[in-house]
């Protein structure tokens, strides 16, 4: 993996790996009940043969993902690991998640493709959680990612204070989920508050609210104004624009364009969520004739990158990131 440098080319800074350790990766995805017809259509929409979850997902995954990656405007995609669920004292809580991405392994695909940048997932509450974070920072890492609501993380809870300040020592900030989720399942609902996010950032780090906080369905409440309201407070929370082409989540779209949201903003697709411009139309965000166009675009990275420029967010809003992301120096260990 090279050394980062603040090459200013857009990046997507929220993207998903997947996989079914078909590749000896160690990762597994395991969709029960709703969450399996979902799983199917997002591997329809991103055109992934719908049997790939029992075939060799690793590698078909990653072959979709560099396709499109490579065939858009885009310079860098920030890939993401997903840290297995733990109980507070630390346990593995099995059968409870339904994806797990090893650090190990998203760190070596960004050692592999220079165009990848590696986002680890450590649950503060494992007994070898610095540890695994000084692997993880030695290894060459940019970026830590939580879902504090899926993976059962009072992100507020005293005992993780050394943890965040160690976040904040190497310079990694922290990209958590905020809002509904509807992808994974939920163990704690009332975690997709930003609120949860306050002890991180009273400990210096740089968090990135992930989908602003909005709604994701129907029974969701909306947090939206909870993180515009902290971003007055806290200099260093920033939200990212993932997944917000959808019902409810898209009415905020035009709030996301103003102050004083518009410059604490950060470009990511929530690949393979699905892209789609329905409701940016319907909610008049872009005209009828670039929606027309864009919806012929078959990459999906592509695709949601150009509506969100022809929505009006500026070029700052996909470069942005390289400010935040730690900037590793020097010779990397292997993962």
């Amino acid at each position: 993996m090279q050394v980062l440098t603040r090459q200013m080319k857009p990046v997507d800074m929220h993207v998903h790996i997947v996989g079914n350790g078909s590749s000896g990766s160690g990762c597994w995805v395991r969709p029960r009940g709703l969450h399996r017809l979902l799983a199917a259509f997002m591997l329809h929409h991103n055109g992934l043969p719908h049997d790939a979850l029992a075939r060799d997902l690793d590698r078909l995954y990653l072959e979709v993902l560099l396709k499109s990656l490579h065939s858009s405007s885009l310079g860098a995609a920030l890939i993401l690991a997903h840290d297995d669920v733990h109980d507070e004292s630390g346990r593995q809580m099995e059968g409870v998640g339904s994806l797990y991405v090893p650090n190990v392994y998203v760190l070596g695909l960004a050692r592999r493709y220079p165009e990848f940048l590696p986002g680890v997932s450590i649950h503060p509450a494992r007994p070898d959680a610095m540890e695994e974070l000084d692997r993880c920072l030695a290894a060459g890492a940019v970026m830590m990612k939580l879902l504090p609501n899926s993976q059962n993380i009072d992100c507020n809870d005293h005992r993780y204070t050394r943890f965040w300040e160690r976040l904040a020592e190497a310079g990694l900030p922290l990209l958590a989920h905020t809002g509904g989720e509807h992808t994974v399942p939920i163990l704690r609902r009332e975690w997709a508050n930003p609120q949860v996010l306050e002890r991180p950032l009273q400990c210096g780090v740089t968090v990135i609210a992930a989908h602003v906080a909005g709604k994701g369905g129907v029974f969701d409440r909306d947090y939206f104004d909870v993180f515009t309201e902290m971003t007055r407070r806290h200099p260093r929370l920033y939200g990212d624009l993932s997944a917000l082409n959808i019902p409810f989540r898209s009415k905020h779209l035009r709030a996301c364009l103003r102050e004083p949201l518009i410059h604490r903003l950060l470009h990511g697709s929530d690949f393979p969520v699905p892209v789609m411009g329905h409701w940016a139309r319907m909610r008049g965000v872009v005209d009828w004739e670039t929606f027309r166009r864009l919806e012929r675009e078959p990459n999906p990275l592509e695709r949601d990158y150009q509506l969100k420029r022809a929505m009006g967010f500026p070029v700052e809003t996909f470069t942005r990131i390289w400010q935040l992301l730690r900037q590793p120096t020097g010779r990397f260990l292997e993962p």
